[in-house]
């Protein structure tokens, strides 16, 4: 969250400088320009290639990801401006560029700060769909009803549920639990699961602390 919101910053602090030079465009030594431009794309593309694996899986590699592929975007707009700066001496082409480059970044930032508040939250997560799930359930041999279903993300890719289940047969606690458990497990993105099977009318005795 704290890289998004960084970026988040850096994205409007380069619409910020876009428009200043926009007003006032400054000459730039477009040479050196490219030079390290160049040099920083290349750095940036490794970078990429290594964290691109992790960055579905994990929303800290995710975030750094994401931070290399912002300075990845802006040293193909600083070659590009730059190019067109040193062949034209048109210097309106850095603002511009760099403008795109902070609109192009925000709405990706501003996804993936969502997604870690609602993690920070323990929030339901978005590969998961409540009432699916709930259904499945509902259908398990054994299960008469649910209810206090809920779920929550413990981090990126690590989601919980708990449940209660109402049995059919008060005698089949422990296969009822096995095969909810089994269930969800194999068919939904939930890796810890907590399931409490009552007989028929317990819910209405139930107190929750």
């Amino acid at each position: 969250m704290t890289n998004a919101v960084i970026l988040i910053g850096i994205s409007f602090y380069i619409l910020y400088e876009a428009y200043e030079r926009f007003k006032n465009p400054p000459e730039v030594e477009s040479k050196g320009m490219l030079i390290v431009a160049g040099i920083g794309l290349v750095i940036n593309l490794v970078g990429m290639y290594i964290l691109r694996a992790g960055s579905s899986e994990s929303l800290n590699m995710k975030g750094a990801y994401f931070e290399v592929l912002s300075d990845m975007l802006t040293s193909i707009g600083v070659i590009i401006a730059g190019v067109i700066m040193l062949t034209t001496g048109w210097y309106y082409a850095d603002p511009l560029i760099s403008a795109g480059i902070g609109l192009f970044i925000l709405p990706r930032t501003w996804a993936l700060m969502k997604e870690s508040v609602s993690v920070l939250l323990e929030g339901t997560p978005a590969d998961v769909n409540i009432e699916s799930l709930r259904q499945a359930v509902e259908k398990i041999d054994g299960v008469a009803d649910v209810h206090d279903l809920h779920v929550w993300s413990l981090t990126s890719g690590v989601n919980a549920m708990s449940v209660h289940t109402v049995l059919t047969n008060d005698n089949e606690h422990d296969a009822v639990m096995k095969r909810v458990h089994d269930f969800v497990a194999k068919n939904f993105k939930i890796s810890h699961i907590t399931v409490q099977t009552e007989c028929r009318g317990f819910a209405e005795h139930e107190t929750h602390l």
